[in-house]
């Protein structure tokens, strides 16, 4: 996660914008990847990448016209990882509150 975005993801407006985004994609096709549609979403992804100068843009940081719920190969491959990375290289994951947790 960049140090920028750290206050970010740890907000309620995040967290509330998430759960309701997640609820809505579990709504309209039991929460599967918006990408491959084959894999139930793990990550909420931003289409247009989150900045220093547009983090506090709620038409960009909360919009859902902005996010994707995705897998977890396809966020990585979105983000030019390959999805066979080992899950120890893994740095960060998604914790049930919507915040990241470092993985040891």
């Amino acid at each position: 996660m960049k140090e920028f975005a750290r206050s970010f993801y740890y907000s309620t407006a995040w967290k509330k914008c998430r759960a309701a985004y997640i609820s809505m994609r579990e709504a309209a096709d039991g929460g599967l990847c918006e990408r491959c549609g084959e894999h139930p979403g793990h990550i909420i992804h931003h289409k247009v990448e989150l900045t220093p100068d547009n983090i506090n843009d709620p038409d960009v940081s909360l919009s859902f016209g902005n996010l994707m719920y995705l897998c977890h190969d396809c966020h990585n491959r979105i983000h030019g990882q390959a999805a066979e990375l080992p899950e120890r290289s893994v740095k960060y994951i998604f914790g049930p509150d919507g915040c990241p947790v470092p993985v040891a």
